[in-house]
């Protein structure tokens, strides 16, 4: 008995972590925890967070110039009548005299975000009797913001006044900034005169051609 006892034993001592019975009391015995555990394996550490930027990034120009150019012009028919005749996004083909026409490339003619051929310009805000557009960013450019309004407001039951207002940076004018004003003034001008004759019923006259320079004369 005494010899089966230390067998057991023995045994113990070679089974780590097991339970066994003793054949003379059928008691469970439990074997000696092992010397030595084995170490956990070390946690995965999460990345380190990017650092958040500290502000806005730069601007693009650091000291813009920007400029309003407001012209108006009276017409003789009520607000509905002239917005019907010359406030669709595509009419500007006809007013400003474009030979190329003008086509909506994106969207639909009169909604938010319809794009158009003249100038790739996108409507970007409307009511009832006006429309903002604004031209698409060009690689390589710094973008000028530019933005025109064009707006009927009625004056009374038969009278309306049209609206154009343009809005830039003009800092990023190369030369005679003044002059680029005029000249652009003077353009929108005539167009604002073309709407009335328009909305009045007339019919546009030509669009005047620059005259070709004369040609040199021949040398002697």
């Amino acid at each position: 008995m005494i010899a089966r006892l230390v067998s057991t034993a023995a045994l113990f001592a070679t089974l780590s972590g097991c339970v066994f019975i003793n054949a003379e009391t059928d008691e469970p015995v439990s074997a000696p925890p092992a010397a030595f555990a084995p170490a956990p394996a070390p946690l995965a550490q999460a990345p380190a967070p990017a650092t958040a930027p500290s502000g806005p990034a730069p601007l693009q120009v650091l000291n813009p110039t920007y400029v309003t150019i407001p012209m108006e012009i009276t017409v003789n028919k009520p607000v509905k009548d002239v917005w019907a005749r010359i406030g669709k996004y595509c009419d500007i083909a006809e007013w400003l005299q474009i030979a190329s026409g003008c086509t909506i490339t994106s969207g639909k003619d009169g909604e938010v975000g319809a794009v158009r051929t003249v100038g790739a310009e996108i409507l970007v805000a409307k009511t009832e009797y006006s429309y903002t557009y604004t031209q698409p960013v060009r690689e390589g450019r710094l973008y000028n913001m530019y933005h025109g309004t064009l707006e009927a407001r009625p004056i009374d039951a038969k009278t309306t006044k049209l609206l154009y207002t343009l809005m830039y940076d003009n800092s990023l004018i190369a030369g005679d900034k003044q002059a680029d004003i005029e000249r652009r003034r003077a353009a929108f001008t005539r167009a604002l005169n073309n709407m009335k004759i328009l909305a009045e019923g007339g019919a546009l006259p030509p669009r005047a051609v620059p005259a070709a320079p004369a040609p040199a004369a021949p040398r002697q």
